[in-house]
């Protein structure tokens, strides 16, 4: 941004003065300082209201009291699911990415903060000039004054500019709101690597009970097929018996290479989410299978889930980083004043330097005030209104859009619940059904084609209900997601208010 020409209808330079000359000035400072302390633009206001409806709409989510969602995974009773997230969290690269963001943002707002603050220079130079003796200064004609100069000159320089309206506190409002919605945007990505994992490892862990369920599948095809070998030896099977047996499993023994493709494929991109080579947990391939507990999840009230969610909190930071700038604009329309002071030694010789007759002295008050800018500053100004508005806006957005990830995730998780459950029963009933035609064809009741019937329910048996239990651990980690799960908003450390009809309840934010 090209820097705007001020201009000065006051300007005052006082060098030697006097007790009695600085006095009326201090006076005069004083009244314009004691006269100007407004601070300019809006206050800070709670965003309008967002309803947030009653309550849930499925009876899951019934519960009052809401869980510990800030480690999540560790109510699932998996050691490695529990390694894996404490690497992740410490090595993973996109949230030290993030945690860089945070440097930054806390750097800028510190710049910020020292730009109320004067600033100070010290110096020394030492200059050789010649002067022309035919110049404006007869330096030929004055005794002792030598046209070839050596000036030795060494000081200190400061100036300061009064936050006459605010301007300076508006800028580092809003520098500090930018830092809490960078901090609120990092847990979000904390929440999402935290989902990521666990859910590429419930992946991982699914095509291992689905690679268990083909090869129980393929082991009991083998016992039929070796069955029906020995029948056909004693003549009571035919040889398309066997074929047909032999078929089969090889129908089954085909799908295996695809499912153990798939997990190799989820450990590859966990090493990656790890911040190493996608080789680290190859390891988990052969590892032993740790069943996950799958349960109903109190959830709490709909508003606990808002003043979670980093999406909302980063939101509503952003909001008020929008009204602060309205300020910062706004100041542009009212005068500035600005203070400089100078000191030190002068002397053409370096035994001079310190001497009471070399110092000197300068004291520079500025008053300046844009009189005439063609509209630029209120044009500014109304920019600024209208990204509140946007602010505003996408605020409500956030609720809205958390809101239809909850309930999307809680309906989700709800079905996956109920289809596991019929998954179970489904396959307790189809090996009881097996086992049944199994004595009987091997008593000779039935025909094959009964027995291999009954196989094949069995086999689609297991792998629904193995493929059911991954899709209910993925939605379960899919809920924890949308409900805001994966960090704790209790270790923030300032506080802001959200407006949610109903919920109006302090939300937690780091500031430093």
């Amino acid at each position: 941004m090209k820097s705007k020409t001020r201009t000065p209808f006051l300007r005052a330079t006082i060098t030697g003065l006097t007790p009695g000359r600085v006095r009326p000035l201090a006076l005069a400072l004083s009244c314009v300082l004691l006269t100007a302390c407004a601070t300019v633009g809006p206050d800070y206001r709670e965003p309008p209201p967002v309803d947030v409806g009653s309550g849930w709409t499925l009876p899951l989510a019934s519960e009052s009291q809401s869980a510990d969602l800030s480690q999540w995974w560790s109510a699932l009773d998996d050691p490695v699911l529990d390694r894996l997230m404490a690497t992740a969290l410490a090595q993973n690269l996109d949230l030290r990415q993030a945690a860089a963001r945070i440097d930054e943002a806390r750097a800028l707002r510190e710049r910020v903060a020292g730009e109320a603050l004067p600033t100070a220079a010290a110096g020394a130079s030492v200059n050789r000039r010649r002067q022309s003796e035919n110049g404006p200064l007869p330096v030929g004609s004055i005794p002792g004054l030598d046209a070839t100069q050596t000036i030795y000159d060494a000081g200190f320089d400061a100036a300061w500019e009064a936050d006459l309206f605010g301007a300076k506190r508006r800028a580092l409002e809003g520098a500090s709101a930018r830092l809490q919605a960078t901090e609120a945007e990092a847990q979000g990505i904390r929440m999402r690597i935290v989902a990521e994992v666990a859910r590429t490892w419930f992946t991982a862990v699914g095509a291992r009970y689905e690679l268990h369920a083909q090869r129980a599948t393929l082991d009991t095809l083998q016992q039929t097929f070796e069955l029906v070998r020995l029948r056909h030896a004693l003549g009571d099977a035919s040889a398309a018996d066997v074929e047909a047996a032999y078929a089969q499993w090889t129908a089954v023994n085909a799908l295996i290479p695809d499912i153990q493709a798939r997990q190799r494929t989820a450990v590859l991109s966990l090493g990656v989410l790890l911040g190493a080579p996608p080789e680290r947990e190859l390891a988990l391939l052969d590892g032993p299978l740790t069943p996950s507990t799958l349960r109903a999840l109190p959830v709490g009230e709909r508003a606990d889930m808002l003043r979670r969610r980093p999406d909302v909190l980063a939101a509503e930071r952003r909001l008020a980083a929008s009204s602060a700038d309205i300020g910062v604009a706004t100041a542009e329309l009212f005068p500035k004043l600005s203070i400089g002071v100078g000191g030190g030694f002068q002397a053409l010789s370096t035994g001079d330097w310190f001497d009471a007759s070399s110092s000197r002295f300068s004291i520079l008050p500025l008053i300046s005030w844009r009189l005439f800018d063609g509209g630029r500053v209120r044009a500014e100004i109304r920019a600024r209104e209208a990204a509140e508005r946007q602010a505003a806006l996408a605020y409500e957005q956030a609720v809205l859009t958390a809101l239809g990830d909850a309930e999307r995730a809680l309906g989700d998780y709800h079905g996956g619940l109920d289809t596991l459950e019929r998954r179970g029963m489904a396959l307790d009933a189809a090996r009881t059904t097996y086992g049944h035609t199994r004595t009987r064809y091997a008593a000779g009741d039935i025909a094959l084609v009964e027995l291999l019937a009954a196989q094949r329910s069995l086999h689609e048996a297991e792998t629904a209900a193995a493929r059911a239990h991954t899709n209910a651990a993925v939605q379960l980690v899919a809920l924890y997601k949308a409900l805001g799960g994966g960090w704790d908003v209790s270790t923030t450390a300032s506080t802001a208010t959200h407006p949610l009809r109903g919920a109006a309840a302090p939300v937690a934010f780091s500031s430093r």
